[in-house]
């Protein structure tokens, strides 16, 4: 808060207190210049700073109030309209003091006030009452034997009232606050999910041309080092290659445009009729070996489940391209017991970096790739599960995912 805001709040309150100050100098009897009593004078000037402090300070404007009210007691001060104003500083108490002042404030009301009957002169409060032209209540009020009851519960009405206002505004401006404070809440929650929403979609973005990407230019880097072993003489094969490797490039970019046309909410479709079939014999075009067996009767899955299929069987033959022994076949095994199980087998190319992150440990592994990690995330999302191991065989170290997909989804 600064200097000039400071200041800004403070004149409400100094402009209300001069006017107190005013009010009980102009009350005192006589001169207000010369022969004027320090008591009230005392009186009046703590009553205008209290009330000048009802705000900024309640708990220091409610000592005063006592203060005063000792100092009046003590040098017998008739009573005085001004002291009306000890209701702002009730009203100060219960709006802006703390629990332990609002308690204090509502504590000191019937203390007060019962201090104020004993010590009470009935003639003098008729002459205030008389003053502020509400005498004929008080005799109304009085009227009987004993007078101290009603007028003990109209000045209970004359400072309860402002400060039960107080109590009722202060309820009220905590109740804005909380409200502020939901909706600031609330408001946050959704960023958050909104901030997690992106991400998630950044990640599967990623994944989806990782998937794409990466199996296209393995297949691509297979054709195009299997055109080294084609015989000078073997233009036709060579054209083959080059047909196969243009055919592969453009299926990828069709790919990566149908991942990226999904980020801008239009509708296309990922995977084509006959996609897991279309993987294996694009392995195959690349000059490796595929083994495919189906085991049960193909079943159809809906289109999300297609879509991890493809993906998850992408990634697979993209790791035996690039991890598995190229004289080696790559087996390709699809159960359909249930749901579908698919399971890709290679041998390891023993001449390959070992530090490479898809060649995990077995059976857990410990160092787990893009790729591998992708699947998992995949098939998990779906209800499924994957296991990838290595494993000592005759033929040499192979490398087998596996990867339960369900023919329903979840």
């Amino acid at each position: 808060m600064t200097a000039s805001t400071t200041w800004r709040h403070w004149i409400p309150d100094a402009v209300l207190g001069f006017v107190v100050l005013v009010i009980g100098l102009v009350e005192i009897d006589g001169n207000i210049f010369f022969g004027l009593e320090p008591a009230p004078i005392s009186i009046v000037v703590g009553l205008a700073v209290a009330v000048g402090l009802s705000r900024a300070m309640p708990g220091v404007a409610l000592a005063l109030a006592w203060l005063i009210g000792a100092m009046q007691v003590s040098a017998g001060t008739p009573a005085m309209v001004t002291e009306l104003a000890f209701a702002v500083v009730a009203f100060g108490c219960a709006r802006w003091g703390s629990t332990t002042v609002v308690w204090l404030s509502g504590l000191s009301i019937p203390a007060s006030v019962a201090i104020a009957i004993v010590w009470l002169n009935i003639d003098a409060f008729y002459s205030v009452m008389s003053r502020t032209g509400l005498r004929t209540l008080a005799e109304t009020a009085a009227r009987g034997n004993d007078w101290r009851p009603a007028v003990a519960i109209m000045l209970l009405a004359l400072v309860a009232a402002p400060w039960l206002l107080g109590l009722a505004l202060r309820f009220s401006a905590s109740a804005s606050r909380s409200q502020e404070s939901q909706v600031s809440a609330e408001a946050a929650r959704d960023q958050a999910e909104e901030i997690a929403h992106l991400r998630e979609e950044q990640a599967r973005l990623a994944r989806d041309v990782h998937d794409v990407v990466g199996h296209s230019l393995a297949v691509i880097l297979a054709q195009a080092e299997s055109a080294q072993y084609l015989k000078d003489a073997d233009t036709q094969g060579l054209k083959q290659t080059m047909t196969n490797i243009a055919t592969t490039a453009r299926t990828s970019l069709e790919d990566v445009r149908q991942v990226l046309s999904s980020t801008n909410g239009t509708a296309a479709p990922t995977t084509r009729q006959g996609s897991l079939d279309s993987l294996i014999d694009g392995v195959r075009a690349s000059g490796h070996e595929v083994t495919s067996t189906e085991v049960g009767a193909p079943q159809p899955l809906p289109p999300e489940l297609e879509v991890v299929a493809f993906r998850v069987l992408q990634e697979m033959l993209t790791n035996a391209i690039k991890h598995g022994h190229r004289g080696a076949p790559i087996l390709v095994e699809r159960h359909w017991e249930g749901e579908l199980r698919i399971e890709v087998r290679n041998v390891i190319d023993t001449g390959a970096d070992e530090t490479q992150p898809l060649v995990l440990a077995d059976p857990v592994p410990e160092r787990r790739g893009q790729g591998v990690e992708g699947m998992r995330r995949r098939l998990e999302a779906v209800g499924g599960r994957l296991d990838v191991r290595r494993r000592a065989e005759a033929s040499g170290p192979t490398f087998t995912a596996t990867a339960w997909v369900p023919v329903r989804s979840r």
